[in-house]
């Protein structure tokens, strides 16, 4: 028992070291993005470039999503209460929502611009859009550095390192504009690089947004269909039938599950095996951990797990 009490007391003290590791990475990321946030704002400003400009919006909004990253890992730890009984996990989802919204408006009005510059050039200087450029390109992917070995754990960091990663190419694009206008000296292509930044952006607001969406609107988890997981839980010995069931996202990686189980006349203390299985299989073939089951008896009506006795 001493034996069992230690190594859970390790397992946690190993959890909160990870999760403070992992706070800490966050914080690092967002620090550092924010700087290169401030040197392209200003570099883009300065040299006229709008692919700098739409690049640090790029980044603007790779920092905005590392801080409702970190938020939402912080109040995912809080524990549920009387009023949020599932914690406040769903945080995730309206961080989720919110940059997505963000994203769609920042990628409009790249596109805007960009648009406008293509049928009236402005000048730009080369030089140092293209040293900018380069800075912020080895500043990313020290950030993608920090985050790749949590991007797996979870769809929020995970989400996280794939905006840095797409930043990434973003500061190439501008970095390939740069060396263009050196050699040709088109100005045109600063504002071409901003249309393929913008379109980058609205892909990926897009998707955010299909995604927070279908979660706040109670959708299946993605790869899951009710009929699958209905004929999973059919094949567990001792279950007849299974109707009303629900499955739902509370937040990315954290899934619930409801559902009535029709099962042959037994004492109730029996079930217990079956529940046993049931969540079992649906830990270990769908990743549903939080489940509500409710046993019925399949000869004598619904409601009952255990039939009265003459």
């Amino acid at each position: 028992m001493n034996v069992k009490n230690g190594e859970l007391f390790a397992s946690s003290e190993t959890q909160g070291h990870s999760h403070e590791l992992k706070e800490n990475r966050f914080v690092f990321s967002l620090a550092l993005t924010g700087l290169i946030f401030l040197v392209e704002f200003i570099g883009g400003f300065w040299t006229g470039s709008l692919a700098l400009l739409s690049d640090s919006a790029h980044v603007f909004l790779d920092a905005f999503a590392l801080g409702l990253s970190y938020l939402a890992i912080r109040a995912a730890a809080l524990p549920p209460n009387d009023r949020h009984t599932y914690g406040y996990h769903r945080l995730q989802v309206l961080a989720a929502l919110a940059n997505g919204a963000t994203l769609l408006l920042v990628a409009v009005e790249i596109l805007r611009e960009a648009w406008s510059r293509l049928r009236h050039p402005v000048p730009v200087s080369a030089g140092p859009m293209l040293a900018i450029a380069v800075v912020g390109l080895a500043a990313n992917l020290v950030v993608a550095f920090a985050l790749r070995k949590h991007d797996r754990e979870d769809l929020n960091t995970r989400s996280a390192f794939l905006h840095v990663i797409g930043d990434a190419a973003a500061s190439v694009g501008v970095i390939g504009a740069g060396l263009a206008i050196l050699i040709t000296g088109e100005v045109w292509l600063d504002p071409l690089v901003s249309v393929l930044i913008g379109l980058l952006i609205l892909f990926s607001s897009g998707r955010l947004l299909k995604e927070s969406i279908h979660i706040l609107a109670e959708g299946m988890p993605r790869g899951m269909t009710a009929i699958g997981i209905t004929n999973v839980l059919r094949r567990v010995f001792g279950v007849m039938e299974v109707h009303d069931l629900h499955v739902w996202t509370v937040a990315p990686g954290y899934i619930a599950l409801s559902a009535h189980v029709v099962i042959a006349d037994q004492a109730l203390s029996r079930t217990a095996e079956i529940m046993a299985a049931l969540k079992d299989i649906l830990g270990k073939d769908f990743n549903i951990r939080h489940t509500t089951i409710q046993f019925e008896c399949g000869n004598c009506g619904q409601g009952t797990a255990s039939c009265p006795q003459p």
